[in-house]
């Protein structure tokens, strides 16, 4: 087990953030971007020229930028100036289509060479850039083309035919249609990509880029109606700069593998951006999940740093699979979490398997980059958020919807963070109104709850809309969720509360089961009694049911509101991101 006081093991390398507490003091966001180039002649700031450009002639032009593994195991290798070629084609071949700054290039793929291509072209022509989940159907399709304005859509044959063609003429906007998979033209709005690619010239001047230009385009889900679109600048890329290096610990020559898919915003700023600006070798996988797999790529590739999600460490640990006995893993120095809170047990897992803890971290879509994490260096406490990133301050507060109060006690309340870090999003596209209430005064409301311990430690204990309130109780279905795995026969757990006329809510949890393990009413009372002994009766769930799966955004988030609406009878809200909907 990990020591709540133990620091990781001491590392090959010497980790880029040596003391937390000196550089929180000394971190200038100014002196950060001194690490960046910026575009020629002083002008401006562009994600892709920092991906891409300033390597191509340098001594990292031959270095591999991207590797992608093909559902067949083959691989194909892109080197930064290669990478730099082929987006400055894919640039060309907007400008050719008479694309203008600020427009919205959007694309419909799975995560292969063009989606990646597409996105480093768009950002060098200036357009504002959505990737989407190829897994979503028509209507959440036609839900971002539409609010996002879209002008190009890159897609393949097969998604075109399945999930866009019939959406045509309900979007008159969309002029133009790439298919990465077409070697002809259709006609003059369906036309072929690698047709368009061959015939543009691989050199294109990226025109001047102010950090405050719209770059990025993220749609988030809400509990109802359409989903949100999380606009992000340039300037967001010294975040992904920034948290590459001193949460991902990237050094030269490291080999980066983040399991995201660029549809959600982790697979773009920490799947693309992050680990191109830093210079490293980025791993992409186009077959979704599988465990051998998995496990045989992070020891083929000699993956350094190992970025995933709490979903994929949670199916990992249901496995019998002893990772460190049956694979080489000696070059697997470090393993980062985001998506859903991980919980302890998973902290403590990875050690056991891989001789280090898994380090969690916190950010959200409308970050746009990593805020609150745990380091290499620095003390490990399992459950725990982390600390927040130097140059971002982060708070707990009481908020009404008249003022915010700063709480400097030890006790729960609503996450906050200060505006000025570079990634903060610069608005929902088309709902200022929405985007306004995110905020009070200098301070953004993320939605969360959490507390901040003795040590300055961030504890998650949910999403404001998720509290449950019981028995004059106001509980967080994370630390009741984190109870309940803590018994044996527990593979997952999420928690909700369920209307009550005597206590208010009664707290219900939803349990899968780990192999070998079968659902019954003894062991519904043996885990119902294993939590009241840790948390107390009235924080305890009342109620269990067992259940093959839990209902998990494609990102790995957990969606208690539609186990709630389930249960309860109540409308489900946008499902579009669903895991498999």
């Amino acid at each position: 087990m990990v020591n709540p006081t133990a620091t990781l093991l001491t590392p090959l390398i010497t980790p880029n953030l040596n003391d937390y507490e000196f550089l929180c003091h000394s971190f200038n966001w100014k002196n950060e971007q001194n690490f960046l180039t910026g575009l020629p002649g002083h002008k401006g700031l562009n994600i892709a020229y920092e991906a891409t450009e300033r390597y191509a002639a340098g001594k990292l032009k031959d270095t591999i930028a991207l590797r992608w593994i093909k559902k067949d195991r083959t691989t194909k290798d892109f080197t930064y100036q290669e990478l730099h070629r082929l987006s400055s084609r894919f640039a060309n071949v907007l400008t050719t289509l008479g694309v203008k700054k600020g427009e919205s290039v959007f694309a419909l793929m799975g995560r292969i060479p063009e989606l990646y291509i597409a996105m480093l072209g768009a950002l060098k022509a200036t357009a504002v850039f959505c990737p989407l989940y190829a897994v979503f159907g028509p209507e959440p399709v036609y839900q971002r083309l539409s609010k996002g304005d879209a002008k190009v859509l890159v897609t393949t044959k097969a998604l075109f035919e399945k999930k866009v063609n019939q959406l045509l003429n309900r979007l008159p906007f969309l002029q133009y249609i790439l298919l990465a998979d077409e070697e002809s033209h259709t006609n003059q709005k369906i036309l072929s990509l690698p047709r368009l690619m061959e015939e543009a010239y691989d050199g294109f001047f990226i025109p001047p880029t102010d950090p405050e230009d719209p770059a990025l385009l993220h749609f988030t889900s809400g509990t109802t109606g359409m989903p949100k679109g999380a606009l992000h600048v340039h300037g967001a890329v010294l975040m992904h700069y920034t948290t590459g290096k001193y949460v991902l610990d990237f050094h030269e020559g490291d080999v980066f593998w983040c399991t995201a898919d660029p549809g959600w915003v982790t697979g773009t700023s920490y799947g693309v951006i992050a680990p191109l600006v830093n210079g490293v070798t980025n791993i992409v996988d186009e077959e979704e999940f599988d465990a051998a797999r998995w496990y045989s790529i992070l020891e083929e590739q000699k993956v350094d740093v190992w970025y995933t999600a709490p979903t994929a460490i949670r199916r990992l640990m249901r496995m019998d699979i002893l990772p460190k006995e049956r694979y080489k893993l000696d070059h697997l120095r470090l393993i980062c979490s985001v998506g859903e809170p991980l919980h302890a047990e998973a902290v403590l897992w990875g050690e056991k398997m891989f001789g280090m803890p898994i380090l969690d971290n916190w950010w959200q879509t409308e970050t746009g980059g990593i805020m609150i994490a745990n380091y290499p260096t620095m003390k490990v406490k399992p459950g725990s958020m982390g600390k927040p990133l130097p140059g971002v301050e982060a708070a707990i507060a009481e908020v009404t919807d008249a003022e915010l109060k700063l709480i400097t006690e030890p006790k729960q309340g609503h996450l906050v963070l200060k505006k000025g870090w570079p990634s903060m999003f610069r608005g929902y596209l088309h709902d200022e109104e929405r985007y306004k209430k995110c905020f009070r005064g200098d301070w953004y409301l993320t939605g969360d709850l959490a507390k901040k311990d003795e040590d300055g430690y961030y504890w998650f204990v949910g999403r404001a809309d998720d509290i449950i309130k019981t028995s004059g109780h106001m509980v967080g279905p994370f630390e009741v969720e984190s109870a309940v795995m803590e018994h044996a026969a527990v593979a997952e757990a999420a928690v909700i509360g369920k209307p009550d006329p005597m206590i208010g809510e009664l707290v219900k949890a939803f349990v899968v089961l780990k192999t070998g393990f079968t659902a019954s009413e003894e062991l519904q009372l043996e885990i119902i009694g294993h939590a009241r002994k840790k948390l107390g009766p009235a924080v305890a769930p009342k109620e269990i049911t067992f259940v093959e799966g839990l209902p998990k955004t494609k990102s790995g988030k957990i969606l208690r509101r539609l186990l709630k609406a389930r249960e309860l009878g109540l409308p489900e809200g946008d499902i579009s991101t669903l895991e498999q909907s």
